[in-house]
Protein backbone atom coordinates (compact mmCIF):
# COMPACT_ATOMS: atom_id res chain seq x y z
CA UNK A 1 0.00 0.00 0.00
CA UNK A 2 1.39 3.44 -0.22
CA UNK A 3 3.54 5.14 1.92
CA UNK A 4 2.50 8.12 4.28
CA UNK A 5 4.49 11.10 3.64
CA UNK A 6 5.47 10.96 7.30
CA UNK A 7 7.78 7.78 6.98
CA UNK A 8 11.67 8.59 6.86
CA UNK A 9 13.38 8.35 3.21
CA UNK A 10 16.21 6.30 3.46
CA UNK A 11 14.56 3.61 1.92
CA UNK A 12 14.72 5.81 -1.17
CA UNK A 13 17.41 7.88 -1.12
CA UNK A 14 20.52 8.03 -3.32
CA UNK A 15 24.20 8.61 -1.96
CA UNK A 16 26.15 10.44 -4.85
CA UNK A 17 29.81 8.24 -5.08
CA UNK A 18 31.34 10.66 -7.77
CA UNK A 19 30.74 13.71 -9.77
CA UNK A 20 32.13 14.80 -13.49
CA UNK A 21 31.34 17.93 -14.91
CA UNK A 22 30.00 17.95 -18.38
CA UNK A 23 29.31 21.57 -19.37
CA UNK A 24 29.61 25.06 -17.97
CA UNK A 25 28.00 27.56 -20.07
CA UNK A 26 26.83 30.80 -20.02
CA UNK A 27 23.58 29.67 -18.13
CA UNK A 28 23.98 25.51 -18.04
CA UNK A 29 26.07 23.76 -15.56
CA UNK A 30 25.69 20.09 -16.52
CA UNK A 31 26.71 16.84 -13.82
CA UNK A 32 27.13 13.40 -14.66
CA UNK A 33 27.25 11.79 -10.87
CA UNK A 34 27.70 7.96 -9.99
CA UNK A 35 25.52 7.31 -7.16
CA UNK A 36 24.62 4.40 -4.73
CA UNK A 37 21.08 3.01 -4.92
CA UNK A 38 18.63 2.39 -1.80
CA UNK A 39 19.64 -1.36 -2.56
CA UNK A 40 23.48 -0.98 -2.90
CA UNK A 41 23.53 -1.43 -6.94
CA UNK A 42 25.78 1.78 -8.65
CA UNK A 43 23.82 4.23 -11.28
CA UNK A 44 24.58 7.24 -13.07
CA UNK A 45 22.50 10.43 -12.73
CA UNK A 46 22.51 13.45 -15.34
CA UNK A 47 21.24 16.57 -14.17
CA UNK A 48 21.67 20.63 -14.33
CA UNK A 49 22.29 22.74 -12.10
CA UNK A 50 20.39 25.71 -11.96
CA UNK A 51 20.47 29.17 -10.50
CA UNK A 52 16.78 29.64 -9.55
CA UNK A 53 14.10 31.60 -10.83
CA UNK A 54 10.83 33.61 -9.97
CA UNK A 55 7.24 33.80 -11.86
CA UNK A 56 4.86 36.67 -11.04
CA UNK A 57 1.38 36.67 -11.19
CA UNK A 58 0.31 39.74 -12.05
CA UNK A 59 -3.16 40.94 -10.63
CA UNK A 60 -4.18 44.17 -12.69
CA UNK A 61 -7.69 45.40 -11.34
CA UNK A 62 -9.55 47.07 -14.37
CA UNK A 63 -12.96 47.89 -12.66
CA UNK A 64 -13.75 47.69 -8.64
CA UNK A 65 -13.82 43.76 -8.15
CA UNK A 66 -13.10 42.97 -11.86
CA UNK A 67 -9.20 41.51 -12.23
CA UNK A 68 -7.31 40.46 -15.65
CA UNK A 69 -3.93 39.00 -15.32
CA UNK A 70 -0.82 40.30 -17.56
CA UNK A 71 0.78 37.77 -19.78
CA UNK A 72 3.30 37.42 -21.93
CA UNK A 73 4.27 35.94 -25.27
CA UNK A 74 7.60 34.97 -26.21
CA UNK A 75 9.36 32.77 -28.63
CA UNK A 76 11.09 29.70 -26.87
CA UNK A 77 14.11 28.21 -28.95
CA UNK A 78 14.28 24.57 -27.74
CA UNK A 79 10.26 24.11 -28.66
CA UNK A 80 10.28 26.07 -31.82
CA UNK A 81 7.25 28.09 -30.95
CA UNK A 82 5.93 31.47 -28.96
CA UNK A 83 4.49 30.09 -25.68
CA UNK A 84 2.04 32.42 -23.73
CA UNK A 85 3.78 32.74 -20.02
CA UNK A 86 3.19 34.46 -16.89
CA UNK A 87 6.73 36.95 -16.44
CA UNK A 88 9.68 35.07 -15.09
CA UNK A 89 13.20 35.01 -15.16
CA UNK A 90 16.30 33.74 -12.96
CA UNK A 91 17.55 34.89 -10.00
CA UNK A 92 20.41 36.82 -10.04
CA UNK A 93 23.86 35.67 -7.82
CA UNK A 94 23.03 37.04 -4.38
CA UNK A 95 19.86 38.27 -5.53
CA UNK A 96 16.42 37.74 -2.91
CA UNK A 97 13.92 35.85 -4.52
CA UNK A 98 11.39 39.62 -3.76
CA UNK A 99 13.79 41.18 -5.17
CA UNK A 100 14.49 39.42 -8.89
CA UNK A 101 10.13 39.20 -8.77
CA UNK A 102 10.04 42.97 -8.85
CA UNK A 103 13.26 43.31 -11.22
CA UNK A 104 11.65 40.95 -13.87
CA UNK A 105 8.22 42.15 -13.92
CA UNK A 106 9.42 45.85 -14.20
CA UNK A 107 12.27 44.77 -16.90
CA UNK A 108 9.49 42.27 -18.66
CA UNK A 109 6.01 44.08 -18.34
CA UNK A 110 7.21 47.98 -17.36
CA UNK A 111 4.73 47.30 -14.21
CA UNK A 112 5.21 47.39 -10.49
CA UNK A 113 3.49 46.61 -7.75
CA UNK A 114 2.43 47.65 -4.57
CA UNK A 115 1.49 44.33 -2.60
CA UNK A 116 3.08 41.25 -3.04
CA UNK A 117 2.38 37.74 -2.10
CA UNK A 118 4.79 34.38 -2.36
CA UNK A 119 2.59 31.52 -2.94
CA UNK A 120 4.80 28.92 -3.01
CA UNK A 121 7.83 26.88 -5.10
CA UNK A 122 7.55 24.97 -7.87
CA UNK A 123 10.42 22.08 -9.11
CA UNK A 124 9.68 21.86 -13.07
CA UNK A 125 11.93 19.40 -14.08
CA UNK A 126 12.52 17.37 -11.04
CA UNK A 127 14.91 14.35 -13.38
CA UNK A 128 16.86 16.46 -14.53
CA UNK A 129 17.58 19.76 -13.41
CA UNK A 130 18.28 21.78 -9.65
CA UNK A 131 15.91 24.06 -10.73
CA UNK A 132 13.11 25.51 -8.55
CA UNK A 133 10.47 28.80 -8.62
CA UNK A 134 9.01 31.08 -6.55
CA UNK A 135 5.71 31.70 -6.96
CA UNK A 136 4.74 36.02 -6.61
CA UNK A 137 1.63 37.18 -6.84
CA UNK A 138 1.71 40.57 -7.37
CA UNK A 139 -1.05 43.42 -7.20
CA UNK A 140 -2.04 47.21 -7.07
CA UNK A 141 -0.37 47.69 -10.21
CA UNK A 142 0.99 51.14 -12.23
CA UNK A 143 2.54 50.62 -15.96
CA UNK A 144 5.80 52.03 -16.72
CA UNK A 145 7.69 51.56 -19.34
CA UNK A 146 9.60 48.48 -20.12
CA UNK A 147 13.19 47.66 -19.37
CA UNK A 148 13.97 44.43 -21.82
CA UNK A 149 17.21 42.64 -21.67
CA UNK A 150 19.27 43.09 -24.99
CA UNK A 151 18.06 40.07 -27.61
CA UNK A 152 14.75 39.67 -25.68
CA UNK A 153 11.13 40.31 -27.40
CA UNK A 154 7.80 39.34 -26.42
CA UNK A 155 4.70 40.40 -26.64
CA UNK A 156 2.69 41.89 -23.12
CA UNK A 157 -1.14 41.49 -22.91
CA UNK A 158 -4.02 41.04 -20.74
CA UNK A 159 -6.51 38.79 -20.32
CA UNK A 160 -9.18 37.77 -17.80
CA UNK A 161 -8.76 34.49 -15.60
CA UNK A 162 -11.62 32.75 -17.10
CA UNK A 163 -9.75 33.03 -20.89
CA UNK A 164 -6.61 31.66 -19.09
CA UNK A 165 -8.06 28.58 -17.51
CA UNK A 166 -9.55 28.04 -20.72
CA UNK A 167 -6.44 28.23 -22.66
CA UNK A 168 -4.83 25.95 -20.18
CA UNK A 169 -7.75 23.24 -21.00
CA UNK A 170 -7.64 23.81 -24.58
CA UNK A 171 -4.00 22.73 -25.11
CA UNK A 172 -3.06 26.65 -26.14
CA UNK A 173 -1.38 27.33 -22.69
CA UNK A 174 1.04 24.50 -22.36
CA UNK A 175 4.07 25.87 -20.37
CA UNK A 176 4.29 24.14 -16.87
CA UNK A 177 5.01 27.39 -14.55
CA UNK A 178 2.43 29.23 -15.70
CA UNK A 179 -0.28 26.12 -15.70
CA UNK A 180 0.78 25.71 -11.85
CA UNK A 181 0.57 29.71 -11.84
CA UNK A 182 -3.41 29.38 -13.05
CA UNK A 183 -3.95 26.67 -10.43
CA UNK A 184 -2.95 29.02 -7.98
CA UNK A 185 -4.75 31.84 -9.26
CA UNK A 186 -7.95 29.42 -9.55
CA UNK A 187 -7.63 28.31 -5.91
CA UNK A 188 -7.06 31.90 -4.72
CA UNK A 189 -9.83 33.13 -6.33
CA UNK A 190 -12.27 31.02 -5.09
CA UNK A 191 -11.22 31.70 -2.03
CA UNK A 192 -9.33 28.01 -0.81
CA UNK A 193 -5.60 28.77 -0.83
CA UNK A 194 -4.89 32.47 1.36
CA UNK A 195 -2.21 34.60 0.20
CA UNK A 196 -0.29 36.49 2.46
CA UNK A 197 0.06 40.20 0.91
CA UNK A 198 2.81 42.71 1.90
CA UNK A 199 3.38 45.88 1.17
CA UNK A 200 6.17 46.32 -1.67
CA UNK A 201 9.81 47.76 -0.05
CA UNK A 202 9.71 51.72 0.06
CA UNK A 203 5.85 51.65 -1.35
CA UNK A 204 4.14 52.76 2.07
CA UNK A 205 0.79 50.31 1.17
CA UNK A 206 -1.36 48.57 3.74
CA UNK A 207 -1.23 44.93 3.35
Amino acid sequence: MPRRMTVPDQHLTEIRLDSQELLKGRFLHAFRDSVQLPNGQTATREYVVHPGAVMVVPLLEVAPGQWHVVLERQFRYPVGQVMIEFPAGKLDPGEASLACAQRELIEETGYRAAEWARAGVLHPVISYSTEFIDIWFARGLTAGERQLDAGEFLDVFLATPAELLHWCMSGQVTDGKTLAGALWLQNVQSGAWVLDWQSAPGTGCAA
